[in-house]
């Protein structure tokens, strides 16, 4: 099973910069998208033998996920069972006979951290909802965390040291989400890796520079982790200021 998660920042854009050609050298089994900005109608995309699953901001322009999978899923919930995370389309599960697979899009803390209060909210009740999953059968978590979890995972670690991505608060709910059962699927395979990013600003020349962050990430249950055969990473792939992230699982 091979599967691809892409903050696109912008899903009608991005396909003016080659997202179908993207998509379909992707052969993935199910693409998970974050940031699509769109409300329904919006976009019509024809991707012949995937079903599309859409969860859409209220906020025009804002923010929306989108999960496209060749496999029907037995069931789709959108959000994480909490009415006051409903309104942002920050989330989609997937229930599949073998695994849950939740793509996510975590809420930004925003500069000056004017948003640590919910996001640190919105960190509990995700802990919650993913655990309450993994009681029933294993979960892949993937999608924009919005965190750089460790010193190795961005380039310039001591100057955004409490920025929004790298503040101890978002680092720490990051932790406690692994030690909840779950094994970030690329450091566990590749624990001492340097310059593996996925998002880059786009000024300062930073993706030319390779001066990143690794906030896009497949988590897994601890007990999927012996069926993980890949976890990687395609920063070749343009078109938006995130880079694709995949997993690729035998099972």
């Amino acid at each position: 099973m091979k599967l691809i998660s892409w903050n696109v920042n912008g899903l009608r854009a991005c396909v003016g910069k080659g997202f179908l050609d993207a998509f379909a050298e992707f052969g993935a089994d199910a693409v998970c998208l974050q940031e699509t900005k769109l409300q329904q109608g919006q976009i019509d995309l024809n991707l012949e033998g995937y079903q599309q699953y859409w969860n859409y901001a209220e906020k025009k322009g804002y923010s929306g996920t989108a999960c496209f999978t060749r496999q029907q899923p037995l069931n789709v919930r959108l959000g994480i069972g909490k009415e006051e995370h409903s309104h942002e389309g920050r989330a989609i599960t997937l229930e599949f006979p073998q695994l849950y697979l939740v793509n996510l899009y975590v809420p930004n803390a925003q500069e000056g951290l004017a948003r640590i209060d919910y996001r640190m909210q919105w960190e509990d009740d995700l802990r919650a909802y993913v655990q309450a999953l993994d009681a029933e059968k294993p979960v892949v978590i993937c999608g924009d965390f919005n965190v750089a979890a460790e010193e190795i995972d961005l380039k310039n670690p001591k100057s955004n040291r409490d920025n929004a991505g790298f503040s101890d608060q978002e680092r720490d709910c990051f932790r406690r989400l692994l030690a909840a059962g779950f094994a970030d699927s690329f450091r566990r395979l590749y624990p001492d890796r340097t310059g593996a990013y996925s998002w880059w600003s786009y000024r300062f020349k930073a993706r030319q520079n390779n001066a990143g962050w690794r906030i896009d990430y497949f988590l897994v249950s601890e007990r999927l982790m012996p069926h993980v055969k890949d976890s990687f990473i395609l920063p070749q792939v343009m078109g938006s200021d995130h880079c694709p992230v995949g997993l690729e699982l035998d099972i």
